[in-house]
Parts: structure tokens; sequence; C-alpha cells
């Protein structure tokens, strides 16, 4: 496969999850071939590692050079036929912007075997990348398991654009969930990441309304997951002259600001 890697681990599954870590990308985002399924032995004799190789599914938009997020006017001819969205569409974008805490109640109490089984993990998976991580895990306000990580080169597993930090998030999540009665949700956080990549959306969306306002063109900004849409959709749901909804498919779905009527 062109621009692969090959990765090999104890099982495929941990292949897998080294393949994402390094390729900085979620599970739908992944293609990979399994070499060699790998075999545990006889007492650790005869062991072999499980081998696969793996590349990022192929992007269907131009990459994005830099830390920047993409935005483009909309033709008015496409808003048009937005105004007439179906109402499951509405419904899920009302949803969509519902605040987090809201969810909240809905969250089974995170058990302590959950919690064991997360920490393990990310403690194999970046002891697998060299790297000496400081991991600390509470329950925050909203039920969730919130995990922070603290150690150098973090910029490593934030990845571009948070990427490899979402990456392990679902993976994290994954593991939780494996180890416990009912729904829980993980959030991995390392040098105030998500803090300040809230804060750049913010500004972000402040900015695109003014663009808006003032070309009277409505504006696409580039595919986000649900979290970032909701930040935008948050921001900007108190302007009276501008409104805000999502289109697309996941995981290229995105918001697009438009001109109140």
């Amino acid at each position: 496969m062109d621009g692969s890697i090959r990765v090999s681990a104890k099982t495929v599954d941990d292949a897998i999850t080294e393949a994402l870590i390094q390729l900085g990308v979620t599970s739908d985002r992944l293609e990979y071939e399994v070499i060699e399924k790998g075999s545990a032995g006889f007492l650790g004799i005869g062991m072999k590692q499980a081998v696969i190789e793996a590349r990022r599914k192929p992007e269907p938009v131009a990459e994005v050079k830099e830390e920047t997020i993409l935005v483009e006017e909309v033709k008015p001819s496409v808003v048009k036929e937005q105004v007439s969205e179906p109402v499951q569409e509405k419904q899920e974008e009302k949803a969509e912007e519902e605040p987090a805490r809201k969810k909240a109640t809905e969250l089974a109490e995170v058990s302590d075997e959950a919690i064991k089984a997360v920490e393990a993990f990310l403690n194999d998976t970046l002891k697998a990348m060299d790297m000496a991580v400081e991991i600390v895990s509470e329950v925050d306000s909203e039920g969730a398991l919130s995990v922070e990580m603290k150690g150098s080169n973090m910029g490593i597993l934030i990845g571009k654009r948070g990427q490899t930090l979402d990456a392990l998030q679902y993976l994290a999540n994954r593991v939780a969930n494996k180890h416990q009665d009912g729904y829980v949700r993980v959030k991995l956080d390392t040098e105030n990441y998500r803090a300040r990549r809230e804060e750049t959306l913010r500004h972000l969306a402040k900015n695109i309304a003014f663009k808006v306002k003032r070309t009277r063109r409505a504006v696409s900004l580039e595919p986000m997951n649900p979290y970032e849409r909701r930040i935008i959709h948050a921001a900007l749901q108190s302007d009276p002259h501008v409104t805000t909804h999502s289109e697309g498919e996941e995981p290229y779905r995105k918001v697009v600001v438009t001109l109140k009527r």
C-alpha cells in the first residue's frame, strides 16, 4: 500500500492501536492488511508477533498544510436548499448544539475497574512510544473520567489539530466501556490543549460571524468532530444576526454560518 507503514505487536489489535497512534488517525480513517496474525507460542517459546501494513484512508478534500481552519463561502443557491431541511436533520442540529453537561446525567458511575483498565491501556501505549508520562485520573463534575497526561514532548501526543489525542481518546473510551456496566465517557487532555483549542474555536466563530455579516454570504468551516461543532454553535447562538447548522456525513460533517433573514 502506498504511504503505508508496517507495524508489529503482540496481537493484531495491539498492532492496529500502534498504527492509529503513529498515523495520528481514528479507526474509521485507517486501512490495514494483516501480514502475520502472530502466535503466543508455548510458555513464550516460539512466540511470533502480529504484523500489519496500514495507511490513512484517502482524504476527500485537500489536506490542510498548517494548523489553520479552512473556511469557504457558500453559494447563495446552496443556502436556499438548506433552509428546507428535514425535521430529522433539524433535531440532530438541536441535539448537537446542546451543552455536553445535559448528557452527563446519562452517564453511568465510573467503576474502579474501568479506571484501572484505561490507565493500564495508556501506560502500555505510551511505553510502546518510549514516552515517560505521568497519568492523573479523576471523575469530573460531569461524571466523565478525565485523564490528564503530563510529560515532555507532549506535542507528539496531541498531533495535528489534536488528531492523535482524539485517536487515543477514542480507544480509551472503547477500553473503559468494555469494563463497565452502562456508558461512561473518557476525556484525555495534556498541556491544557482542550481549553486552548476551545478558545481558538470561539475566536474563529466570532470572526466568521463578522465576515458573514460583512459579506452577507454564508461561510462553511472545515470538517470537525461533534464536540468542536458544538463549540461553534454555542459561541454564536446568542448572535441575533447569524445562524449555524451542520451538513455532511461523519467524519466530514462541518458547520455552516449563514445570515439570518
